[in-house]
Formats: C-alpha cells, sequence, structure tokens
C-alpha cells in the first residue's frame, strides 16, 4: 500500500526568459520540474517537454504506472494557440526493485509532447499530476506556462526533447512482423506467436485498456515459438478475445509499439 504524505501544488509563470524554459520549481523534497521548447515550428508542429530533475531512488511513473504507481496526467486545456498537444511516453524501467511491478522513470527525464501552433505567439499552459516515489510515495501536482513566440530556436533544449523522442517506441518498421498473432489464453494469458527474433522478451508490456490487469514477463516454450504472458495476481477477469492490447517493447534498433487484436483461443 502506497502511503501518501501529501499533495503538493506548484504554480510557475514564465517571465519573458532568454531560453525557451521556465525556472525550476521543487514540486516534492529535492525534485524540480519544468517546461522546456525547442521553440522551432516546423510544418506547423513544435516540440516541447515537462523535465524534471531527481534524484538518485526517486522514480515518476510511465502512462500505465504498474501494480503501486500513480498515473501521470496531462491538462493542456489553458494553453492558447496550441492544437492537438500530444503526450510521448519514453520507454520506461520495468521495475520490480520494491515487490511489485511498476513502469517507472528514474533521475533526469523528459516527457515531451507534440503540438500545432500557428505561426505567431502562443501559450503552453500545462497542469500535470505524477506520483513521485522514493521510500515514500507524494502525488505532486504543478501548473506551468510557458510563453512561446518561435522567434528565437533553443538548440539546447531541442537537444534534450530529441534525445527523448529517440527513446520513445515508434510503430514497428522492420522486416517482418512482430508476432504473427495474439490469442486469448484459457487462463486469462496471452499467447504472443511466431515473436520476431529481434525482440527481448524480458522487454514486453502488455497495456490493455483498463491499466488494472497486467501481466507478467513471457514466458517461452521450448522452441521459442511461444510466449505466454500470464495475469499478474491471477486469473483476469475480463474477457480477453476480441479486445485490443498495445504491446510495447525493446530491440537493437530501438523501442517499438504495435496494437494486436486478440484472437480466440487455438485447441
Amino acid at each position: 500500500m502506497l502511503r501518501i504524505l501529501a499533495v503538493i501544488a506548484v504554480t510557475s509563470l514564465a517571465a519573458p526568459a532568454f531560453a525557451a524554459a521556465t525556472d525550476w520549481q521543487e514540486i516534492a523534497p529535492g525534485v524540480k520540474a519544468r517546461l522546456i521548447s525547442s521553440d522551432t515550428l516546423v510544418d506547423g508542429v513544435t516540440l516541447a517537454g515537462l523535465e524534471l530533475d531527481m534524484p538518485a531512488g526517486t522514480n515518476t511513473y510511465w502512462r500505465t504506472p504498474g501494480e503501486t504507481g500513480i498515473p501521470t496526467e496531462f491538462d493542456f486545456s489553458a494553453s492558447s494557440g496550441v492544437v492537438d498537444p500530444m503526450v510521448h511516453w519514453p520507454y520506461p524501467q520495468i521495475d520490480r526493485s520494491r515487490g511489485y511491478m511498476d513502469y517507472a522513470y528514474y533521475g533526469p527525464v523528459v516527457l515531451p509532447f507534440e503540438f500545432g501552433a500557428e505561426a505567431g505567439p502562443a501559450v503552453l499552459d500545462v497542469a500535470v499530476t505524477l506520483g513521485i516515489c522514493s521510500d515514500i510515495c507524494v502525488p505532486a501536482t504543478a501548473k506551468l506556462t510557458l510563453p512561446l513566440d518561435f522567434a528565437a530556436p533553443d538548440a539546447a533544449q531541442a537537444i534534450r526533447l530529441d534525445q527523448a523522442m529517440a527513446t520513445t517506441p515508434i510503430l514497428w518498421d522492420q522486416p517482418g512482423k512482430p508476432f504473427g498473432s495474439v490469442e486469448a489464453g484459457l487462463d486469462g494469458s496471452l499467447h504472443l506467436l511466431s515473436p520476431n527474433a529481434a525482440i527481448d522478451p524480458q522487454s514486453v508490456i502488455a497495456a490493455l485498456d483498463d491499466p488494472a490487469i497486467l501481466f507478467e514477463a513471457p514466458q517461452k516454450s521450448p522452441d521459442g515459438a511461444l510466449w505466454t504472458l500470464r495475469p499478474l495476481g491471477g486469473a483476469a477477469e475480463k474477457e480477453l478475445e476480441g479486445s485490443s492490447v498495445q504491446l510495447t517493447f525493446e530491440t537493437p534498433e530501438g523501442p517499438y509499439a504495435v496494437t494486436y487484436l486478440i484472437a480466440p483461443s487455438q485447441p
């Protein structure tokens, strides 16, 4: 059980700055957050992000937090001149260090988001709720505001954002399929058939629409042609057949994500 101590609310208003970033704000003990932007507009699209500076042993969570994590949520509704913001999620660490399975980010991390904008000024106004955990877990909230004019590109922030995007899963573009098919097991498990040899089985994260349904790491058949993901904590209550599952995983070429329709179990 998480020991919740407090909710920390932080408001940061970025004054006209010499760089495309807000001031650092402490959102939990020893943890700082700020907004950064490349301040570059390419074909009407730009990148910004939430940068977190966390001490060693402190973490926050992926879009699916895992067994005990607190989900990270963004609200862009107070922004102006910002169109269709989309958060990109770098591949997380599969963390079992506390006896549970969570999907976590440790240390300095940038969570990038992409959005459309006009050529004129825009204001990025972001409210974020996230979990911060070390020995204890704190749900923290922050509201950060960053004016953008796209007049002076910030190369340093652009590098940070590009590095974060490089670790974000993309759609599979390698030769062959990542899996031949995905089938429902009779015991609530998932069967991944004919996995591509480039995929690291221990990196596979299976996410359904219900974030409460989690799966253990794959168990490989003797010939390696079948990987079985059993539901964490026992049999799943949900009927898996016909549902969609997003599979996120790592390869030597980087992280990927694909979505499959779960087929019926085969005899």
